[in-house]
C-alpha cells in the first residue's frame, strides 16, 4: 500500500514538475499532455493547473517526512459549524478561531454566510457554505439558486450534496446534471465547488460512479460526507476516491475527524482538505501543544 502511495506521489510530482518546466521552456506540447489542451495550458486553462496543485502539491510535505508545521495543517482545514442551533455568537467565535489559526475556510450554513464574510474580512480566510444540505434531494435549479445567492453573500467555496437517490437509481445523467448546475454557477464567479457524495450511503461501485460524475461535471473537489448521515470519512473511502479522480480534483475528508492522527491518516490516503469542527485541536496538536478545546460543535 505504501509503495503504491509513494508511486502516486512520484507521478504527481513529475506532472507538476513537467508542467512548470514546460512553461519555462515555452513547450506547449508538453503542457497539453497534462490537461489535454491544444493551446497553452497555463494561459488558457489556469483552473486545471490550480486543481492539479490543490489536489497534490499541498500534501507532499505532509506525507514525505511528516515535517509539516501547524500552519501547514491549518491551511488544509475547513473549520466547520453546521448544527442548526448555532447562534450568531457561535459563528463569530468560529470566525475568530479561523482567523487566529489561518484555516483554509470556515464552513457554515447559508444563513450565516454574510455574517461570516463580514467577520473574516481582511483575514485571508475564505467562507465556505453547503448547498442542498444535508439530504441532496433539492431540485437542481434550486441548488443553483442557493449557490448563486450564497456567493453573492460572500461564499468563495460551495459544498453541494449530490442527488443520492438518483445515483442509487442508476440515473447517472441526472446526478451529473445536478452537479453541473452548481459547478457552472460557482465557476461563473470564480468560486470553488466541492461535491459531497455521502459515502456512508453508497457501495464502492456507487462511490466510483459519483466521483466520475463530479469529475465529468467539472467539479473542483469530491467530498466524503455531510456529517449528518450514519458515517463519516474513512481511509478506505479517501483512497478509493483519490484513485477514481486522479490528481485533477481535490478530495475532502469530512465527518468524524477527531484530531491530528485521524487527519494525518486521511491526508496520507489522498485527502487535500479536511472538514472538521476540531480544527483548533488539530492545529494545537500539530504545534505540539495540549489542545485547550475548541468551542465549535461537530458536524
Amino acid at each position: 500500500m505504501q509503495q503504491s502511495h509513494n508511486g502516486n506521489l512520484e507521478q504527481l510530482i513529475e506532472q507538476i514538475t513537467d508542467a512548470i518546466v514546460a512553461r519555462l521552456n515555452g513547450d506547449v506540447s508538453d503542457q497539453a499532455k497534462l490537461c489535454g489542451c491544444t493551446s497553452e495550458c497555463f494561459d488558457r486553462c489556469p483552473e486545471r493547473m490550480h486543481r492539479v496543485v490543490d489536489a497534490g502539491a499541498a500534501r507532499i510535505g505532509l506525507v514525505l517526512g511528516e515535517t509539516a508545521s501547524a500552519r501547514d495543517w491549518a491551511s488544509l482545514i475547513d473549520h466547520t459549524l453546521l448544527k442548526p442551533e448555532a447562534t450568531d455568537k457561535d459563528i463569530k467565535r468560529l470566525c475568530e478561531e479561523a482567523a487566529r489559526y489561518r484555516f483554509a475556510s470556515v464552513c457554515v450554513n447559508p444563513t450565516w454566510v454574510r455574517a461570516a464574510s463580514c467577520n473574516l474580512q481582511g483575514s485571508g480566510v475564505l467562507v465556505c457554505t453547503v448547498i442542498g444540505f444535508p439530504l441532496g434531494a433539492t431540485l437542481s435549479d434550486v441548488k443553483a439558486y442557493e449557490a448563486r445567492r450564497s456567493i453573492f453573500d460572500g461564499a468563495r467555496e460551495v459544498d453541494m450534496v449530490i442527488n443520492v437517490g438518483a445515483l442509487k437509481s442508476g440515473d447517472d445523467c441526472l446526478v451529473e446534471h445536478d452537479i453541473r448546475s452548481v459547478v457552472e454557477v460557482a465557476h461563473e464567479y470564480a468560486a470553488t465547488c466541492k461535491v459531497i457524495i455521502e459515502t456512508a450511503l453508497l457501495t464502492d461501485e456507487e462511490k466510483v460512479r459519483a466521483c466520475l460524475a463530479a469529475k465529468s461535471a467539472g467539479a473542483d473537489f469530491v467530498k466524503t460526507s455531510t456529517g449528518f448521515s450514519k458515517g463519516g470519512a474513512t481511509v478506505a473511502d479517501i483512497a478509493l476516491m483519490r484513485r477514481t479522480v486522479g490528481s485533477e480534483l481535490g478530495v475532502k475528508a469530512s465527518g468524524g475527524v477527531k484530531g491530528l492522527e485521524d487527519a494525518r491518516k486521511l491526508v496520507e490516503a489522498g485527502a487535500t482538505r479536511i472538514g472538521a469542527s476540531v480544527g483548533v485541536k488539530i492545529a494545537q496538536e500539530a504545534a505540539g501543544n495540549r489542545p485547550a478545546g475548541s468551542s465549535s460543535t461537530a458536524y
